[in-house]
């Protein structure tokens, strides 16, 4: 109708019966700002009225003369008598408010319309407020599990309204929260919990249009996992490839995880922390797969994890730093041959831990565990035992160790010897030998001082005198009695004098004696 609105009756407030006549009172609910059409029924059936009033508590508001033609449905003006006696009121406003009585010539004597105008509005404006609460890009709102949350609804209603809290959960349906009048409405929950989360609606409706409007919210309930994030390593589908897992549960909604790297570089100001984000994803477990060329000793793999609910700065980690494999052992092992040996090597330095295996020749063939060689692991030590020893088991063994950053091996070299009754038989010869010698020698010093021993002299004077007696026999004895007369010493020899005596016989059938003295003089102190 062109905007216009007709006037609903919404309640009839009083009807009584004069004696003289009847008069009708009607309340009639006109909404602020829009336009109304008050009807007038005052005049008699099948008569063209001449002439209408219309009056306001009382009060002249307006009047009409029916031969003067007007526009049907005027577009200015606030107040118009319609060519039916209806008043229309264009955009109604609170002044408007009122009682309305119609009279119009002719009119019928025994009928009078009242009319009661009762301006409603609203509601308008209806708010939710939810403090604290953080709101997300979709509009919904979300808060930290254990906070006390606080609900507002406000609404504007004239001439009075009645504002209700509903929930509905995933475990409930349109629960009944708060109930009250006025312009707003407010309750709280402390130690809000996950099962809080759900949607929440504020109806809010005029007591008099019953007309009613609401507005709800989604809020949910965020809380971080209680832990910091694992991490892990998976191997790869070779030694060189490893996969690496960050996992951080127990949170929501899930965390973001960023995987990436740290190292130190040397630089004009000195060492400096260098990185790179390898990837990052909002999920529960974060998983990157790396081979050996992005890798490299002493690198510093870590996973950071951000939740909505923990402060910038404060973010979750777990790290690991990479070393590369060293085995270590012993690389000189000797053995008899016919007997077990048991060649170890450990490996405890690696991260992500080395696998570790036994080689053996140069040609580095795998040792496989069998009744000949016995493989074994404890911790992080590793043994090869080598059963009933033979001359062909001597030569290298490799300890080798690999793991995503690089290959090392442990070089050993075994010496197998003879059994033990071989080496018997090689110490009692050596042992005869030794006697045998020893024998020899004792035997030519004592034939090479026999002179000394025949004179009486002995063992003891042998390191004191150096005399040499040598007799040499003829066909006839003389004995010899002259006397000797003795000889100046001469100059010294080595630091001792020494006296040289030499006597010449020659008889008919000669006998020669050979005297040869040194004496040593030695000083005394």
């Amino acid at each position: 109708m062109n905007g216009f609105a007709v006037a609903i009756f919404l309640q009839v407030m009083h009807q009584t019966v004069a004696a003289n006549g009847r008069s009708d009172e009607t309340t009639v609910a006109g909404t602020l700002g829009e336009n109304i059409i008050l009807p007038c029924w005052n005049t008699a059936t099948n008569v063209t009225p001449s002439f209408t009033r219309w009056m306001t508590n009382g009060q002249f508001t307006i009047e009409r003369n029916h031969s003067i033609i007007i526009p049907i449905f005027p577009s200015e003006g606030h107040l118009t008598i319609l060519y039916n006696q209806s008043l229309y009121i264009n955009r109604i406003n609170l002044s408007d408010e009122g009682t309305y009585l119609c009279d119009s010539l002719p009119h019928n004597n025994k009928t009078q319309t009242s009319l009661t105008l009762q301006i409603v509005s609203g509601p308008d404006n209806s708010i939710i407020d939810i403090q604290p609460a953080t709101p997300l890009s979709n509009g919904t709102l979300f808060v930290v599990r254990g906070s006390t949350v606080s609900f507002n609804c406000s609404s504007l209603s004239y001439p009075s309204q009645s504002l209700s809290w509903g929930f509905q959960g995933v475990a409930s349906s349109n629960d009944s929260l708060a109930v009250g009048s006025g312009s707003w409405l407010d309750f709280r929950i402390e130690d809000v919990q996950p099962t809080a989360q759900g949607n929440y609606s504020c109806r809010a409706q005029n007591s008099i249009s019953q007309k009613a409007a609401g507005s709800s919210t989604e809020l949910l309930v965020y809380y971080s996992p209680e832990r910091h994030p694992e991490c892990l390593w998976n191997a790869g589908k070779d030694p060189s490839h490893v996969q690496f897992s960050c996992s951080w549960f127990g949170g929501y909604p899930s965390p973001t995880l960023f995987w990436g790297e740290k190292h130190q570089t040397s630089g004009s100001h000195g060492k400096q922390v260098a990185g790179q984000l390898m990837e990052s994803e909002e999920t529960d477990n974060l998983v990157v797969n790396l081979n050996r060329s992005l890798l490299f000793d002493g690198q510093m793999l870590k996973c950071n994890g951000h939740h909505p609910t923990i402060s910038p700065g404060e973010d979750k980690f777990c790290s690991f730093t990479l070393k590369s494999p060293y085995p270590e052992g012993e690389p000189l092992v000797t053995a008899v041959e016919g007997t077990n040996v048991t060649l170890t090597c450990t490996e405890s330095n690696s991260l992500p831990p080395a696998l570790t295996s036994w080689q053996r020749t140069a040609q580095q063939e795998d040792v496989i565990s069998s009744p000949k060689y016995v493989l074994s692991e404890q911790g992080p030590t590793f043994t090869l035992t080598i059963v009933n020893i033979t001359k062909q088991d001597e030569g290298f063994y490799f300890c080798r160790s690999e793991n995503p950053l690089m290959v090392r091996e442990l070089e050993i070299y075994l010496t197998v010897k003879a059994t033990s009754q071989y080496s018997g038989a090689i110490i009692g010869i050596f042992l005869a030998i030794l006697i045998v010698g020893s024998g020899i020698v004792i035997a030519k010093t004592i034939y090479s001082n026999r002179d000394r021993i025949c004179l009486g002299n002995g063992f003891e004077q042998m390191g004191e005198r150096g005399d040499v007696l040598s007799l040499v026999e003829a066909d006839e004895e003389e004995v010899f009695h002259e006397a000797i007369p003795r000889l100046p010493p001469l100059p010294l020899t080595n630091g001792h004098n020494t006296t040289l005596v030499e006597i010449h016989t020659i008889p008919p059938k000669s006998t020669r004696l050979l005297f040869h003295r040194r004496a040593t003089d030695r000083t005394r102190a």
